[in-house]
């Protein structure tokens, strides 16, 4: 499985944030601690992974990425091998305000419907992300899922080479 990814990052107050959202659904709805990821998506191997990190970022958030350079993060395989993440650090600002209105609406196209409980044979459907927020770095620390924490290391050493 293989999915591609923006992480959205700008300064403020002399910090670096990061956009984050946080995953939807019965199984993440009580973990806050590495229950978050930057917006990303599966794509197959004909799909060029920045023009899927584009595409997944407006599909879970309702709006399209910030005009910019997509920087290449390189790939992390997370989840006991199962699957690999491309991530690009775009340099970019949301209004809060968008922020806070982005995920979880019924009516855009980011619900997956999934069998919950599992084994129940019963159908729910669930935000993929059902709220955003930016984060300071040590903060996206805890929240991100561990197998994306070594993209923030990357974005900070990306910046400083800037």
């Amino acid at each position: 499985m293989t999915s591609a990814g923006i992480l959205l990052h700008r300064e403020r107050d002399g910090r670096v944030e990061v956009l984050l959202g946080h995953m939807g659904g019965p199984f993440w709805a009580r973990k806050d601690a590495a229950g978050w990821s930057m917006p990303k998506g599966e794509h197959d191997d004909a799909e060029d992974p920045r023009d899927a990190a584009r595409r997944e970022f407006g599909e879970e958030l309702g709006v399209p990425a910030p005009a910019g350079e997509l920087r290449e993060l390189g790939t992390i395989v997370q989840s006991g091998r199962r699957k690999s993440v491309t991530a690009f650090a775009l340099a970019g600002d949301l209004a809060d305000e968008l922020v806070a209105a982005v995920a979880g609406r019924p009516d855009d196209g980011s619900w997956v419907e999934v069998e919950w409980p599992r084994g129940s044979g019963r159908r729910l459907r669930f935000p993929e992300i059902d709220r955003v927020a930016w984060f300071d770095v040590d903060t996206a620390r805890e929240k991100l899922v561990r197998g994306q924490v070594g993209f923030l290391d990357r974005l900070l050493a990306l910046r400083k080479t800037s």
